[in-house]
Parts: C-alpha cells; sequence; structure tokens
C-alpha cells in the first residue's frame, strides 16, 4: 500500500487528487512555484514544498 504520493500539479486537478487521497487515508505532497504558494492545492496538501522562484510555466515542466 502506498503511504504519500507527490503531485506534480496544480489547480484544480491537484486538489480533486487531494481530496480522494484524503479519503484513501493516502498523504499527499504537493511542490509549488513561488507564484503558487497560496494556492489551495498548496494548503490542502499534507505537505508541500517550493521548487523554483521561476513562472508556474518554467517551474512544473
Amino acid at each position: 500500500m502506498l503511504d504519500r504520493i507527490l503531485i506534480a500539479n496544480r489547480g484544480e486537478i491537484a486538489c480533486r487528487i487531494i481530496r480522494t487521497l484524503d479519503r484513501l487515508n493516502i498523504q499527499s505532497i504537493a511542490v509549488y512555484s513561488e507564484i503558487d504558494r497560496h494556492a489551495p492545492h498548496v494548503n490542502m496538501a499534507t505537505a508541500s514544498f517550493c521548487i523554483d522562484k521561476a513562472t508556474a510555466a518554467e517551474s512544473y515542466l
């Protein structure tokens, strides 16, 4: 069984994944760019880590 999952996405898709993981009692780890530091998926995740100070398009790719 998986203990935690890293979500390398953002926005509504990431929020849906996190809600599903919560229901399955699996920890969620969100990565985000500096511009998304206050985004809902960052706050919803069990843990979150900033990956870069670049723009979102540059960071997530």
